[in-house]
């Protein structure tokens, strides 16, 4: 059955050779590494092997990736990967300025227990420029009251973290991670949705032992999905 909402890809898309977080093909015909399978001359019938980092472009950090004991990529329940989202409009803070817990508390309802919150800092514009890495920050006592009050599901944005740049340990990753919460980072297209409230479904690669995950990340807006 078709979706009947809005389909919004909030991935960016990525490119081998040019990614920070490293991204390479090595493509081959496929007979050349199984020659079990048969292969004429001119006909193009290749395999690829991939060599990528976990953290590569638009990706999910599941709580293995700060708690030895935490869930991974295979382990962690699909349903708390999909389902109620809500889009934060932060785009007037600049790099370097904090997220405060008084802030979000300011929004009254707007954030759900269980919801998946994305904030927009307006930092997809850095993707893949030396500006990546320049972001707002969101403090650890906001970070504690959206875990441990709220208890949203999953939390990301569209910069390259949440953290203050350069913080020893990340205790924003440790805190959410402690309690299961995987964060999004480098998000995309976040201005192109047109509602706050939306479905959020996050794809990862089922593969046991991976801290995180480059992800298809999508939203549906409308009839299916807010």
């Amino acid at each position: 059955m078709a979706c009947k909402g809005r389909l919004v890809d909030l991935s960016h898309i990525l490119y081998p050779g040019k990614e920070e977080y490293h991204l390479e093909l090595e493509t081959h015909f496929t007979d050349e590494l199984y020659p079990q399978y048969k292969r004429s001359p001119d006909t193009w019938y290749i395999l690829q092997d991939i060599r990528m980092s976990s953290h590569c472009g638009t990706h999910i950090e599941f709580p293995y990736h700060h708690n030895r004991n935490g869930m991974d990529a295979a382990a962690f329940p699909l349903d708390r990967l999909v389902g109620d989202a809500v889009l934060l409009d932060f785009r007037h803070k600049n790099p370097g300025d904090p997220v405060e817990r008084a802030e979000l508390e300011a929004l009254g309802g707007r954030i759900h227990e269980g919801d998946r919150v994305l904030f927009n800092f307006n930092c997809a514009r850095f993707y893949r420029t030396p500006r990546s890495h320049d972001r707002p920050f969101i403090t650890h006592e906001a970070i504690r009251w959206l875990a441990l009050e709220k208890k949203i599901a999953v939390i990301g944005s569209d910069a390259s973290g949440i953290e203050i740049k350069g913080a020893p340990d990340q205790p924003n990753h440790q805190l959410l991670m402690d309690n299961q919460i995987p964060i999004i980072e480098f998000a995309a297209n976040l201005d192109s949705l047109r509602t706050e409230r939306f479905t959020l479904f996050i794809l990862p690669l089922r593969v046991a032992g991976l801290d995180s995950c480059p992800v298809r990340l999508l939203a549906v807006e409308g009839a299916d999905g807010g």
